[in-house]
């Protein structure tokens, strides 16, 4: 390798967009390409991607990025995909249909057959994951119910890693880290789950290779060298989920100390050396070989702000803008955060469960929604946005405390990303519920990052993942710290109301639920 070789390439492949960024030995972005990525919704609850966009986004981006740097500096490339979406394909790596995405729910119904005929426990046992409906395990069990001509002509299964590294190198493999989230892969041996491939009447020739983060997976093509922009002969790298890669972004490579994504869905890990499962989190495969990461997701996280502003702050926003008291530029959101500034912790009795989204760990229910108790004619919009922002913080309590168990020891500190990490207020909210110091990470492309930590380690840039990381990483230095009042309020407010909250009304959601489906039916 030259000793000019000293850049690499961090793809994050997402739901929405490709983003491409090229990283130096410090962990700065030189430059970067976006692509945006189409989402259709067929039919209610169905999402599907056309996998032929993931690779025209990534030759996109990466050309985009190339091109601002001297190609010849390029070390490696790595990346870092959506997880759980998957597309069947021809012996020519050509999709037959479109990809099912990681949140269509179209094989709801199927889990329960799943869980009969080869058992819910036995799958967490063996893959880390409890069974649950965004694991490409029920969709392929769909495909074959519902579109056996599809399934008959599959070659391959690909997820989104597999598929861009076959169109780079020639290649169908994956990474550890890109394999597990299916609820396919065996994670105490890290290799297919052959019993469970069996079950679905599947093979393990028609997945992709599996290598461990950081192994190189091929080089690219003169074909594709001449789409993206790269060097012919250039190594990809084998990646982890975007999950896993921002915890890599971010530095969370020991135990102590968990990321914590406040995006659409609050997405947080922590470092594990052993395997261990429990409903509390799903295990993933980790960025550092040999490695996990606990990790818990709430579905309902950003998506409920997001709600909040389009259905409940939309004809509130008009009059405000009106009235001329909001900023425009600063958007309602902000309007709101300084609106909750005057009203105290605890909404004035206001308590809200987020599960906007239905709920992963630790209860596992599709059928889950969203409560809010405690209303009364004192309460105003701005109590409502408060009692959001203080119930996913609760929610992460609930589940850091279960990882905390199977850890054996505490998580000190939450490094926090994303866009709700720009929120001062919501970052103190969380400090004071939890009692956790809270950082903000620098860097605001964390998935791509952690890409760049593996290209760099698989060009050999670092001795291993740790170094690399180490290096790369950069987390602001001030914590938001838990005020030692407000956190003894809030532990009162948790332990007395929130945390048996959804318990007690779950039963009643889940009647609610069938009764609904029942009317649509009719």
């Amino acid at each position: 390798m030259s000793a000019m070789q000293d850049l690499v390439i961090g793809i994050d492949s997402s739901t929405t967009a490709c983003k491409a960024i090229v990283w130096d030995t410090r962990g700065a972005a030189l430059a970067e390409g976006r692509a945006a990525l189409p989402l259709w919704m067929p039919r209610p609850a169905w999402h599907e991607q056309p996998a032929e966009a993931w690779w025209e986004a990534c030759a996109q981006a990466v050309r985009a990025a190339a091109t601002q740097v001297q190609a010849a500096q390029i070390a490696a490339l790595c990346i870092s995909p959506q997880r759980e979406t998957f597309v069947p394909v021809d012996e020519t790596g050509a999709p037959l249909r479109p990809a099912i995405v990681w949140m269509d729910e179209r094989a709801r119904d199927l889990l329960p057959v799943i869980d009969r005929e080869y058992g819910a426990e036995r799958i967490h046992r063996e893959t880390g994951k409890p069974l649950s409906g965004n694991l490409t395990l029920g969709k392929i069990a769909w495909l074959r119910a519902r579109e056996p001509d599809v399934f008959a002509r599959a070659a391959k299964y690909l997820d989104v890693a597999a598929f861009l590294t076959h169109k780079l190198t020639g290649h169908a493999r994956t990474g550890w880290g890109c394999a597990d989230p299916t609820g396919l892969f065996d994670m105490r041996t890290n290799t297919w789950n052959a019993d469970l491939l069996a079950y679905l009447a599947v093979n393990v020739a028609q997945m992709p290779e599996a290598y461990p983060p950081g192994a190189v997976l091929g080089t690219v093509t003169p074909e594709a060298a001449a789409l993206t922009g790269l060097p012919v002969g250039l190594p990809v790298v084998a990646g982890v989920g975007d999950g896993q890669a921002g915890g890599l972004g971010v530095g969370i490579t020991q135990p102590g100390r968990a990321y914590l994504n406040l995006g659409t869905s609050v997405v947080s890990g922590a470092h594990a050396d052993t395997y261990v499962t429990d409903l509390a989190f799903r295990t993933m495969v980790s960025g550092i070989p040999g490695a996990y990461s606990l990790e818990t997701v709430l579905l309902g996280g950003a998506y409920t702000i997001s709600w909040f502003v389009e259905k409940i702050a939309e004809s509130a926003n008009q009059r405000i803008g009106e009235s001329g008291i909001m900023d425009h530029e600063s958007g309602i959101e902000n309007w709101y955060d300084a609106a909750i500034a005057d009203i105290p912790p605890g909404a004035e009795g206001l308590v809200l469960v987020p599960y906007w989204n239905s709920a992963m760990n630790p209860y596992w229910d599709a059928a889950a929604s969203g409560i809010v108790v405690g209303w009364r004619g004192i309460h105003t919009r701005a109590h409502l946005y408060r009692a959001i922002l203080e119930g996913i913080a609760f929610e992460q309590r609930l589940h850091t405390e279960g990882v905390e168990v199977a850890l054996g020891q505490p998580v000190e500190s939450y490094v926090a990303m994303g866009g709700g990490a720009q929120s001062d207020r919501w970052l103190q909210i969380i400090a004071d519920v939890t009692g956790k110091l809270v950082y903000r990470a620098a860097v605001t492309d964390a998935a791509a990052l952690g890409a760049g930590i593996l290209a760099a380690t698989g060009a050999s840039l670092f001795r291993d993942v740790r170094a690399a990381a180490k290096a790369m990483t950069y987390i602001k230095p001030e914590p938001f710290a838990p005020d030692e009042e407000r956190h003894t309020f809030y532990s009162q407010l948790y332990v007395g109301v929130y945390r048996a909250l959804f318990p007690a009304v779950q039963p009643y959601l889940q009647r609610l639920t069938v009764l609904t489906d029942a009317r649509e039916i009719s």
